[in-house]
């Protein structure tokens, strides 16, 4: 750390009185927990191969640091050397990637699925200071949309385009979706367990995240759909056959519950901004996903440590 960095720490103290989304965060998790994870990433390890490697947990809180502020890999690059308090959550690094090695590691990340990995692993760890009696489940879905480009080219993994390759077309409530899916679990804490990504036209029945032994609340649209924990769907009327009263409570019952799963939904799209992509395959963005749930999944377990 030079002369000029010295005095960050310093600096970075003013910023936090005046308030900092940031604070309290990056002490939350053992990243060094992570780094057997993703080790693996990179083979140049040694003398003779290449040059040295960027540390690889800088660029995991990079990747955090971009989809919590929904930022491109142009913007984080140029934020990342401009912001103090990025830097602070950085831990104030002599060398700071490039956009291009944000998202080489991004990529590589995606095509070897550790992005699941790293997500289950900040999970366990925010999990572990919660004590709790497993009371239940909730899975629900949402859309992200995408660019579908002008109509009549052809997408696929031989276009030349920022347009989606792999998102496709759904309508749901007469509402026209574009581009995927985000199909998620949470616990009654509302912390999200697990997710699953896909093009937005499968339908929220054939995804089951649901838990063995655990029971799992579901929407009308899950009804008849297979369950690995305790099944737990809405009813459903038909036409010429009203819900009983009996179903109708229990809907209400199912319901007060379920609203909990809003609440996750609005911070990724209304503080995150999390509802639109530009990257054109599942997988990156599954990635994204993922680590936009781990910015979430921290931010709930800074409110439920206040309010112990």
């Amino acid at each position: 750390m030079n002369l000029l960095q010295s005095n960050f720490p310093e600096w970075y103290k003013e910023i936090e009185k005046l308030g900092d989304p940031l604070t309290g965060i990056s002490d939350r998790i053992d990243f060094e927990r992570i780094r057997p994870i993703i080790s693996e990433l990179f083979t140049n390890d040694t003398e003779k191969r290449g040059r040295p490697n960027y540390d690889p947990i800088l660029i995991i809180k990079i990747l955090l640091l971009q989809q919590w502020y929904n930022l491109s890999d142009p913007q984080i690059e140029r934020e990342i050397r401009d912001m103090i308090s990025f830097l602070n959550f950085l831990g104030y690094p002599e060398k700071l990637p490039d956009r291009n090695t944000i998202w080489y590691f991004r990529e590589r990340l995606s095509k070897t699925g550790k992005d699941r990995l790293v997500f289950n692993e900040i999970r366990d760890q925010i999990m572990s200071s919660h004590i709790r009696i497993k009371k239940g489940t909730m899975q629900d879905a949402f859309f992200i949309e995408a660019d579908k480009g002008e109509y009549g080219k052809s997408r696929g993994n031989d276009a030349n385009t920022r347009r989606s390759k792999d998102g496709t077309s759904a309508v749901k409530n007469h509402e026209k979706h574009f581009g995927y899916k985000v199909h998620t679990l949470f616990n009654e804490i509302k912390i999200i367990e697990k997710l699953s990504l896909t093009p937005a036209n499968v339908y929220d029945s054939q995804m089951d995240l649901s838990i063995p032994e655990i029971i799992c609340y579901r929407d009308k649209g899950y009804l008849g759909s297979e369950c690995k924990g305790i099944n737990g769907p809405m009813d459903r009327s038909v036409r010429g056959h009203p819900l009983p009263v009996k179903s109708i409570r229990r809907n209400m019952r199912i319901s007060r519950i379920r609203s909990a799963v809003e609440h996750p939904f609005a911070f990724m799209k209304g503080m995150i901004h999390f509802f639109h992509v530009m990257v054109t395959t599942v997988q990156s963005v599954r990635v994204k996903t993922y680590f936009t749930s781990i910015c979430y999944n921290l931010v709930r377990d800074r409110f439920l440590e206040r309010i112990a």
